[in-house]
């Protein structure tokens, strides 16, 4: 679990194709190496990984993760290059602070940002979500992009929007975000099994 508030951007190092659609990725951090255990959870651009080997390279600490076949397609990762700038955050301990909305790390699908208004020290993005997905948005609710906790300002047919404070543009990949780009997108949790509960009443 976690909670939407990125810690880090890492950069994507390598790319390694194994067997059966797998691969292993290698992400570059300034997370300490001592702080990430093998097995440990972490959300990379969202999606949440399992650490499988840390090290280190031109002094910075780095970490292997797997990437499956379904995550692959699914998400943003399977067009992830040598060079690629992700938000990181750790998995949530129980009793620290919660200061964007419990999220997951299961991707629902990808959007695409299809327009970038900027403002004074601020921007507002204009974002396409999956049709299957529209239903769990709601004006005033929550999101999560490429792992970034976000609050929906306004939903319209196939589109929402969601301002980026200054804060969020400096510590998350959306500083340098533009039209076009393709982003992981989570719905909020609460919505998901509210959906399901009226499905089956």
């Amino acid at each position: 679990m976690f909670t939407g508030i990125v810690t880090d951007i890492g950069e994507v190092l390598g790319v390694e194709p194994l067997a059966e659609g797998l691969a292993r990725l290698t992400i570059g951090c300034t997370y300490p190496r001592g702080s990430i255990a093998i097995g440990a959870s972490i959300a990379c651009a969202g999606i949440c990984l399992t650490v499988v080997a840390t090290g280190e390279r031109d002094g910075r600490t780095t970490f292997d993760v797997h990437a499956a076949a379904e995550t692959l397609a699914l998400t943003t990762a399977g067009r992830w290059r040598p060079g690629r700038r992700i938000n990181l955050e750790p998995s949530l301990k129980l009793g620290a602070e919660l200061g964007g909305h419990l999220v997951t790390g299961h991707v629902d699908g990808i959007a695409e940002i299809i327009a970038r208004e900027d403002k004074p020290e601020m921007a507002r993005l204009a974002i396409r979500a999956p049709a299957s997905l529209l239903r769990f948005i709601a004006p005033k609710g929550s999101v999560a992009l490429d792992g970034v906790s976000l609050t929906v300002n306004a939903v319209e047919r196939d589109t929402f929007s969601t301002l980026i404070i200054p804060h969020t543009l400096k510590v998350t990949t959306f500083g340098g975000t533009t039209k076009g780009e393709a982003v992981n997108l989570e719905v909020d949790l609460m919505a998901r099994y509210v959906a399901r509960l009226m499905e089956t009443r």
